[in-house]
């Protein structure tokens, strides 16, 4: 299965049972997960780290 084809599946399921309370999850978690690769592979991590 592709990366793809998983999105499509869940943007199907999130509008045929109209669970569209889970879409706010998924983006912070995506976003979330974006931050974590960021910090790991630039200089800016040691910055990062202090607003944590």
């Amino acid at each position: 299965m592709s990366k793809i084809a998983f999105f499509k599946e869940l943007w199907g399921f999130l509008i045929t049972r109209k669970k569209w309370w889970l879409l706010p999850i998924i983006i912070i978690l995506f976003l979330l997960g974006l931050l974590i690769i960021f910090t790991e592979t630039s200089a800016v991590a040691p910055f990062i780290y202090t607003l944590f």
